[in-house]
C-alpha cells in the first residue's frame, strides 16, 4: 500500500533475494502487457516485479496523485518494501513507465538504497507537455487523444482500438492490450497527462548503466524522444530496432530479454 493508502498490485517472478528488476508499463496498460515469455525469461536470474501503476490493472484508482511525481515514487517504494527488496533495482520503463522511473530516481529511490542499478527506457517518454523533447509523441498517440480519454464509449472505444493496433500487429495481443486500455478508468487515462514536466536533469545525473531501446517505426512515442534521452544519459547504450513499433517486447521477446539482462552485466 502506498503512502496515500492506494493499493498497488504487482506481479512477482523469480527468487526473492536475487538481483531485483522492476518493469513499469505504459499509459492505459497493466503489468500483464509484458507477457509470460518476457517475465519468465527475465526471472531466471532476477527477482522480477511488475507493478500495475496507480489507476491501472488491479491497483487502486484514487482520486488524485497522477500529477504528483512523489506519489509515483512512493508507489514504487511501497512495492519494493512489500517484496523485501533492499538493493538497487534495474528499472525498465516502457512508454509512460519511463517517466515513472524518472520520478523514482528524482525522489532518491528511498526504498532500495537511493539509487538504481540500471535503467532501460523502452519506447519511453521522459517528459510531458508542448515542446518537451522527451515527450514527443507519434501519429497514433495524437490520434488517440482526446477521444481516448472520453467517458463516451462511442468515442473512446474506436480511439483506443486504433491505439492498441499501433502497439503491435499480433492480433491476440492487440485485443488483450485494448482490454487493458478499456479497463483503465477514463478519468485516469486523462489524469496521466495533467502535468508538464521533463526529466532532463535526472537523466543527465544518472551515472549507472543505461539502455535506450526504441523502435524506429514507433507511432506512439516518436523515436526522437529516445534519442533525446540517449543524448543526456552519461553511460548509455542505444538499441534502435529498425522497423519495430512501440512494443518491441511483443515483437521479439527473446531479443528483448537478452538486451535487458545485459544491462546489469555492463
Amino acid at each position: 500500500m502506498s503512502r496515500d493508502g492506494t493499493l498497488i498490485s504487482y506481479l512477482e517472478r523469480g527468487r526473492a533475494g536475487a538481483p531485483p528488476l522492476v518493469l513499469l508499463h505504459g499509459w492505459a496498460q497493466s503489468a500483464d502487457c509484458w507477457g509470460e515469455e518476457v517475465l519468465d525469461g527475465l526471472s531466471a536470474g532476477h527477482h522480477v516485479l511488475a507493478p500495475d501503476l496507480r489507476g491501472h490493472g488491479r491497483s487502486g484508482a484514487p482520486a488524485g496523485g497522477y500529477d504528483d511525481p512523489t506519489a509515483w515514487a512512493a508507489d514504487l517504494d511501497a512495492v519494493l518494501a512489500a517484496a523485501g527488496v533492499r538493493e538497487p533495482p534495474v528499472l525498465v520503463g516502457w512508454s509512460y513507465g519511463g517517466l515513472v522511473a524518472c520520478d523514482w530516481l528524482r525522489s532518491g529511490g528511498g526504498g532500495a538504497g537511493g539509487v538504481a542499478a540500471g535503467l532501460v527506457l523502452v519506447g519511453a517518454v521522459t517528459g510531458l507537455g508542448r515542446g518537451r523533447a522527451g515527450g514527443r509523441v507519434g501519429a497514433a498517440m495524437r490520434a488517440a487523444v482526446p477521444d481516448g480519454l472520453s467517458e463516451d464509449p462511442a468515442l473512446a472505444v474506436p480511439a483506443l482500438a486504433g491505439f492498441a493496433g499501433a502497439l503491435t500487429t499480433d492480433g491476440p495481443r492487440v485485443q488483450a492490450l485494448l482490454g487493458a486500455s478499456l479497463a483503465t478508468p477514463p478519468r485516469v487515462r486523462a489524469a496521466l497527462f495533467a502535468r508538464t514536466c521533463d526529466s532532463d536533469d535526472v537523466l543527465a545525473g544518472f551515472g549507472g548503466p543505461s539502455v535506450v531501446l526504441h523502435g524506429t517505426a514507433d507511432a506512439v512515442v516518436d523515436v526522437s524522444a529516445g534519442r533525446h534521452a540517449a543524448d543526456l544519459l552519461p553511460a548509455v547504450r542505444t538499441s534502435w530496432w529498425e522497423g519495430s513499433g512501440h512494443a518491441p517486447f511483443v515483437e521479439d521477446p527473446q531479443r528483448f530479454v537478452a538486451e535487458v539482462l545485459a544491462v546489469r552485466a555492463s
